[in-house]
């Protein structure tokens, strides 16, 4: 007998002897002890200590019978069952059963289970207990592996969660219920965009303003003038923290009528635009509606905005100004409370604005209205190229091969939308230059660079030295960047990198960058990247590469040495260089002007006098 012939007979002997053994043994010698039956929930006569939950999910005052309802029958309820005992009664009011979150009354409840103080819990139905498949269930199962076990019957589906059979019909019973709520909260969603859309607006309650029979927002003349007196103060240079104490001396209160404020509550008070008689719709909004928690809206969802809605309590121009200040935070702290757009008006660097790299004040549209200001109104500003609502337009650009492009020896810059880095190359062109100062020209599409002075508020200082050699340092610049970029039309996502000429004249020395003309910088999965060029940067584990893009133009001179290769066009600058001569502050384009701030200033002391006397409501 061969081998395959020996384990087949082997597998054959192992089957029979299993068959043998699972015929089992005669049944009259085994003795038969049957499981304690158990009793139904209203059949067992044995003694329980019962608790009731009852939920309603507004405090809205037309609930309140439904919910002294739910209360009033269960305590009956409990105390006509013989050997029912009442332990309590769980009542959260006003609260949305999709989340165990906030719901006091419930969570109370169930700490008690877990002490051992109750046995069987009765509700109205599924949708009372909770909203959430997920909490439901898990609830549930919680609630039956105590010790003792805890209960929950459903008198609405007559379902008692310690039967056999009841998860699956509770499972079901409660995603019908989630499935409500999710129905309920998009009905909503849509009844809110239809008010919002027709101009209907939901107003809470602010502090300034009162409302009518009608719903309409009338100002309160004495918490108007709290307001006012925050616009005023954070204006006049004074921090939200030193306002919110000046608040409490004087006895100031919120709409909430606490005298305890901080400097956040002041920020909350100088961000609502209702304040000068605006009205922005859904600035937040609830993503999920099974956890309620609110979002900023960044655009995710429509807002609509309705200006002189009402009657302001401070005017347009205080208001705007505010939101630049409260924009300029880090710009206030190095001694500028009043930061202007201001402008070069003479000389090569003409229509070139001072930039402030961590500045976020000023829009693209204020950038082009700066430089625009030093030219004559006769002259006709053409720009080199249009915006393309499709996006930054690739077709000029093509992959080239790096190493015909070195930028070790030419000044170059790269721009990101978070950070700015100029290469050795720039630092070692100004001799003993520590800080310089970034200008940017929206009509020339040049960026400029000049050397400056440490105490320049707009300094930055772009390189250090490092064992007696220089080294850059990259710095943020998200303030300036986002305008920038705007402006351009670049991609968020890419890198730009620009090529500089340096120019000098007697003491007088610039570097100039053009924007037109950029190497676009792309990160891409190295999967999808065919071609032979590509620069790989980036570990293989996030497996992707570095794609450079540059312009066609430049395509003529590949294969030539870099010394040789001209990137810009190099024209010299004439006439009168004056490269350090001093910006101006561009006319009708400050925050705010000194007169309107010195009678700002004015009223804050009388608001504080009249606060300080004691007949003042």
């Amino acid at each position: 007998m061969n081998r395959q012939e020996k384990n087949a007979v082997s597998q054959e002997e192992r089957k029979e002897k299993i068959r043998a053994r699972y015929k089992g043994v005669d049944r009259s010698e085994l003795e038969f002890i049957p499981a304690k039956q158990k009793e139904k929930l209203f059949e067992d006569a044995g003694t329980k200590r019962v608790c009731a939950y009852c939920r309603v999910s507004t405090d809205d005052a037309n609930q309140t019978s439904s919910y002294e309802l739910q209360k009033n029958h269960y305590e009956d309820m409990i105390k006509e069952h013989q050997g029912w005992i009442l332990v309590d009664i769980y009542a959260d009011e006003g609260i949305s059963g999709t989340s165990l979150q906030h719901r006091d009354e419930f969570n109370r409840m169930i700490e008690d289970c877990k002490a051992g103080k109750i046995d069987l819990i009765v509700t109205k139905s599924v949708s009372r207990f909770a909203r959430n498949i997920v909490d439901c269930i898990a609830k549930v199962r919680e609630l039956a592996n105590m010790k003792p076990q805890v209960g929950v019957f459903f008198e609405t589906e007559h379902i008692y969660t310690l039967d056999n059979t009841s998860e699956m019909m509770l499972a079901v019973l409660s995603a019908a219920a989630q499935e409500e709520s999710h129905t309920k909260s998009e009905i909503m969603n849509i009844s809110i965009e239809q008010r919002f859309s027709r101009g209907i607006f939901l107003t809470p309650k602010l502090l300034g303003y009162d409302k009518d029979e009608d719903g309409n927002l009338v100002i309160n003349e004495t918490e108007a003038d709290t307001v006012r007196l925050c616009y005023y103060l954070f204006l006049s240079g004074f921090p939200t923290s030193e306002i919110a104490e000046i608040l409490m001396d004087l006895g100031r209160k919120t709409k909430l009528g606490n005298t305890k404020w901080t400097g956040s509550t002041v920020v909350n008070v100088l961000r609502n635009e209702r304040h000068c008689g605006d009205v922005l719709s859904r600035k937040t909004f609830t993503p999920n509606y099974l956890d309620h928690k609110s979002k900023k809206n960044n655009h995710d969802r429509n807002q609509y905005r309705q200006t002189d809605h009402h009657e302001a309590i401070v005017s347009r121009e205080v208001y705007n100004a505010a939101q630049k200040m409260l924009d300029a935070g880090r710009y206030v702290k190095n001694g500028f409370p009043l930061p202007t757009l201001q402008v070069v008006d003479q000389g090569a660097l003409k229509g070139f604005v001072p930039v402030n790299r961590t500045w976020n004040g000023f829009s693209s549209g204020d950038y082009e209205k700066a430089s625009q200001s030093a030219y004559s109104e006769e002259k006709d500003i053409v720009y080199k190229e249009e915006k393309s609502e499709k996006g930054f337009n690739l077709s000029g650009y093509e992959i080239v091969r790096a190493q015909f492009f070195s930028t070790r020896f030419d000044p170059a810059v790269t721009i990101s939308s978070g950070k700015i880095a100029f290469n050795t190359a720039c630092l070692k062109k100004f001799e003993n230059v520590e800080y310089v100062e970034l200008l940017f020209n929206s009509v020339e599409k040049c960026i400029a660079v000049r050397p400056c002075e440490k105490s320049n508020v707009n300094a930055i200082k772009w390189g250090t030295i490092r064992n007696g050699r220089w080294a850059v340092l990259p710095k943020s610049c998200k303030g300036f960047a986002e305008p920038l970029f705007e402006l351009m039309n670049w991609k968020s996502e890419c890198k730009y990198r620009l090529r500089g000429q340096f120019c000098s004249n007697a003491d007088e020395q610039v570097m100039i960058f053009e924007l037109d003309e950029p190497e676009i910088i792309v990160q891409e999965n190295s999967e999808a990247n065919n071609v032979e060029q590509t620069e790989k940067t980036v570990s293989e584990s996030k497996k992707s590469a570095r794609k450079i893009l540059y312009p066609k133009v430049w395509s003529e001179n590949f294969g030539e040495p870099a010394s040789r290769t001209i990137f810009l066009q190099r024209v010299s600058y004439k006439g009168n260089w004056d490269i350090l001569r001093p910006a101006k502050t561009v006319e009708g384009m400050e925050i705010i002007t000194r007169e309107v701030l010195d009678d700002l200033m004015d009223e804050a002391e009388k608001l504080i006098d009249r606060m300080r006397c004691a007949d003042y409501a």
